[in-house]
């Protein structure tokens, strides 16, 4: 039987590749001193919709969830808490990473210092989040459930998933009415 962590386990290899990438990329921008907002852009959009809205959705609308209906230990509770927080912090460190890309957009090259700032942070928070998640919660916490509670919840994830790019493409439609309509007044 698959586990519905797997799933969510699987993404972690992928937002691990990811990061590796701004890694790399971090490298180049201190060697060149200069900085590809497009780059960022596409590091932006992976983390929003693949590691924030894909992934941790699915850990907190579906996964926690449930977890909180079950009497979990303390230590799996606080360590539930301390996960939500973290994905906050990853949403807030990846505002101020868009906000210091625009400006350096814009011609404020002191922004760079901020957007690698912002880099380098999601770069040391993905591993140890991800490694909290892999080898103290999720697996543990699978004892919580029975076998059929766990079939429902991998149907919820894949049913999560299949909605998900309707709901991007949907939002993009929708900017861009908002854009062109905004142009047009």
């Amino acid at each position: 039987m698959v586990m519905p962590i797997g799933p969510l386990m699987i993404e972690h290899r992928l937002i691990e590749r990811m990061i590796d990438v701004v890694r790399e990329e971090l490298k180049i921008v201190e060697n060149k001193n200069k900085l590809d907002p497009d780059f960022v852009d596409r590091t932006v959009d992976f983390i929003r919709t693949y590691a924030d809205r894909c992934h941790h959705g699915k850990e907190e609308d579906i996964l926690f969830r449930e977890l909180g209906g079950k009497k979990l230990t303390e230590k799996h509770r606080h360590t539930m808490e301390e996960l939500v927080e973290e994905h906050r912090l990853g949403r807030t460190l990846t505002a101020r990473l868009v906000e210091a890309n625009t400006r350096y957009r814009e011609g404020e090259l002191d922004a760079m210092s901020i957007v690698t700032d912002c880099m380098k942070s999601l770069v040391q928070f993905y591993p140890r989040h991800i490694e909290k998640e892999d080898k103290h919660f999720f697996i543990p916490c699978m004892d919580y459930f029975s076998q059929a509670e766990q079939q429902a919840l991998l149907k919820e994830e894949y049913e999560f998933d299949r909605n998900l790019i309707h709901e991007r493409y949907k939002n993009i439609v929708v900017t861009a009415e908002k854009a062109l309509t905004s142009r047009t007044l």
